[in-house]
């Protein structure tokens, strides 16, 4: 409960990130700044909500690496945690994620980055530097796919960060180490999985790239993250991570299975008192192509500013379309996504249901009494004129002699 709260505070001041080490205050990045946001933590205290995340499983794990990775929703509000040891004892690096995917412009995200995803196969590559965003438009793009086309997905992420539900597409994500030991034996496996589309959390390491690079070549429509601050440098990175004698088939490799480099950066409106993307985007036109095999990165610039008309974007191209757009979408309140993740019991109806009258008993019936005393009701024969069958049979002419002897004693 604690630990819920400590989330819920750091979200609803706006942070991006939260910081929790044993011994110390607590500290949470928000716009950009470390601030103090809450008391000293103590060791016990921090120990306990490591073992309660962790659960009995992992955490000798833990103690062992001295590191963990994991991806939780705490009162709706979905985060990614990395646990590690310092000189004080215990910390957490816990990372606030969108509370839900759901489209591009749900994200603040331009519209032409739909046109990503229309190919059927190629590499798409959103990069940036950490804490941008890049998960979050990786996950808004898969959701275009799903909510638009049945395609199998198959994704790799350490840890996972957003889960999807099946729309169109059938979605299958799997969690490094948790159920693959590493990106190249899930990247290995899932070109044995039937996949149309295949998620990339990272690429680390260069047999990480290479394998993404043959999964793009063979007819597969790859999606990958990467660290860097503009497209030019995230493709020469991509190729420097090669020996320097196959660089030249790299690029060339890279060149024709490329569908586009998104960078980001994650800008915050002051007006708006919100965080939004700033993208630059990169297509494969003849002259980037051009440009990517000769390993010119440096002209890659020079392509962006001149492709405007063919769906580029550089990075003061979209900065003038943020500040044209006059209404943004923003995170629900950690109240919202409480209340969504525990709608607790069902609510009283405004109007309460129509009242139904008890039934309606009748009184029990008495039998008749044969006493002349009392007068009749208005309206009614007196008791005398009242012929009294006995219960056995009577024939007609005793029943007709009966009757003449009333009628007789009338006056």
């Amino acid at each position: 409960m604690q630990f819920e709260q400590w989330i819920e505070q750091a979200y609803a001041l706006g942070a991006s990130d939260l910081h929790l080490e044993a011994d110390t205050p607590i500290v949470a990045r928000i716009r950009g700044d470390l601030q103090t946001v809450g008391n000293v933590v103590s060791a016990s205290t921090l120990l306990q909500v490591a073992r309660d995340l962790l659960g009995a499983e992992r955490w000798p794990d833990f103690v062992v690496r001295g590191s963990a990775d994991l991806s939780e929703s705490v009162g709706g509000i979905r985060l990614r945690a990395n646990f590690f040891q310092t000189v004080r004892g215990l910390a957490l690096a816990i990372r606030l994620l969108t509370p839900s995917i759901k489209d591009l412009s749900s994200c603040n995200l331009h519209k032409d980055l739909r046109k990503l995803i229309e190919p059927a196969s190629g590499l798409i590559i959103v990069s940036g530097p950490t804490g941008s965003g890049k998960s979050t438009t990786l996950a808004a793009l898969l959701e275009e796919i799903n909510a638009s086309r049945a395609r199998n997905i198959i994704t790799l992420e350490s840890p996972i960060e957003y889960l999807f539900t099946n729309r169109q597409s059938f979605i299958r994500q799997r969690e490094v180490p948790t159920h693959s030991p590493s990106f190249e034996q899930g990247i290995v496996d899932a070109l044995r999985e039937n996949p149309d589309v295949l998620v990339i959390g990272e690429m680390r390491t260069p047999e990480v790239m290479r394998l993404t690079l043959n999964a793009a070549e063979t007819g597969h429509l790859v999606l990958a993250t990467m660290h860097s601050a503009n497209c030019a440098e995230a493709l020469s990175r991509l190729c420097m991570s090669f020996p320097s004698d196959i660089q030249a088939c790299v690029r060339a490799q890279l060149a024709d299975c490329l569908v586009a480099v998104c960078c980001q950066r994650l800008e915050f409106l002051v007006n708006h008192r919100l965080h939004v993307p700033r993208c630059e985007l990169l297509l494969p036109t003849s002259g980037a192509k051009g440009t990517i095999r000769g390993g010119n990165f440096s002209q890659i610039a020079t392509v962006l500013q001149s492709g405007g008309e063919e769906g580029m974007w550089t990075f003061e191209r979209y900065q003038r379309w943020m500040d044209q757009v006059t209404e943004w979408v923003r995170p629900p309140t950690a109240t919202a996504l409480r209340s969504a993740a525990d709608p607790g019991p069902p609510r009283p109806s405004a109007s309460p249901p129509p009242r139904t009258p008890p039934p309606r008993t009748l009184p029990p019936r008495t039998p008749p009494t044969h006493a002349t005393a009392t007068p009749a009701p208005r309206g009614r024969p007196p008791l005398e004129d009242v012929i009294d069958v006995p219960a056995e049979e009577m024939d007609l002419a005793a029943l007709a002699e009966l009757a003449k002897k009333v009628v007789e004693r009338k006056p």
